[in-house]
C-alpha cells in the first residue's frame, strides 16, 4: 500500500510534514486535534502538496529531506522528480 508525504500550512504561516496511508483523512485528523502536538498548537489551514511513495520507509526517507530543506525550498521539493 502507498504512503504519501504531505505539507500543511498551519495557522502563523508555519509548515508541518508528515507521512500517512490517507492525506485527506489525516489533514481532518489534524483539524481535529488528533493528529500530532504541533498540530494541536497551530491548527491546519491546508494541504499545500502531496507525493505519493511506494512503502513507508521511502515516505519517511523523504520527509527527513524535506525537513532538512529551509522553508523556501519545500514547495519547490514536491515540484521536482523524486530522490
Amino acid at each position: 500500500m502507498p504512503y504519501w508525504l504531505y505539507l500543511l500550512e498551519c495557522e502563523g504561516g508555519v509548515y508541518y510534514a508528515g507521512i500517512a496511508l490517507d492525506v485527506e483523512q489525516r489533514f481532518f485528523q489534524h483539524v481535529f486535534g488528533r493528529g500530532a502536538r504541533f498540530t494541536r498548537a497551530r491548527p491546519p489551514l491546508r494541504v499545500l502538496a502531496a507525493r505519493e511513495y511506494p512503502s513507508r520507509g521511502d515516505a519517511l526517507r523523504a520527509e527527513l529531506q524535506l525537513k532538512a530543506l529551509p522553508r523556501a525550498a519545500k514547495l519547490q521539493f514536491f515540484r521536482s522528480p523524486p530522490r
